[in-house]
């Protein structure tokens, strides 16, 4: 009867200690889900725009934020297949974090450089090329040497 309490024991110890493994695991996998902005900068290095100028940071934010938007549509139509949200954390989620963090650094030089938005030049449209009338253009003829042969 002892040997039967003592299995028991240990199989109440043994379900418990397992349970507690798998909460342990579950919050600690929950916190990595919540380092979103923590994780951005680990694919990124961190010096990367220190010596930027404004006019540099300018078309670099652009290209990088117009690489985000492609990314999201990118990962967006993944998701609609059959293994959708799978797909779109394989082919593009890693270089997505990569950009978010680059922008992140590129808006950090922006601010500490206290850059500012140029407004694009509105530039007046050349007027087009006016076309000469048909009756003044000119026939023209290319002479051969022999004056009628025919090729």
């Amino acid at each position: 009867m002892e040997l039967q309490g003592l299995n028991g024991l240990s199989f109440a110890l043994t379900r418990n200690l397992a349970v507690l493994v798998l909460l342990g695991l579950g919050g600690g996998l929950s916190g990595c889900a919540e380092m979103g902005e923590s994780m951005t900068s680990a694919f990124v290095d961190p010096a990367k725009y220190d010596l930027y100028e404004c006019k540099q940071l300018e078309p670099e934010r652009a290209r990088l934020a117009a690489r985000a938007a492609e990314l999201q549509g990118l990962m967006a139509k993944a998701e609609t297949g059959v293994a959708g949200p799978v797909v779109a954390e394989l082919a593009y989620r890693n270089e997505y974090i990569m950009v978010r963090g680059q922008t992140k650094l590129a808006d950090e030089a922006w601010r500490r450089n206290k850059c500012q938005e140029t407004k694009p030049a509105t530039a007046v449209p050349a007027a087009p090329p006016a076309l000469a009338p048909p009756s003044a253009v000119k026939s023209v003829r290319s002479q051969s040497k022999s004056g009628s042969a025919v090729y």
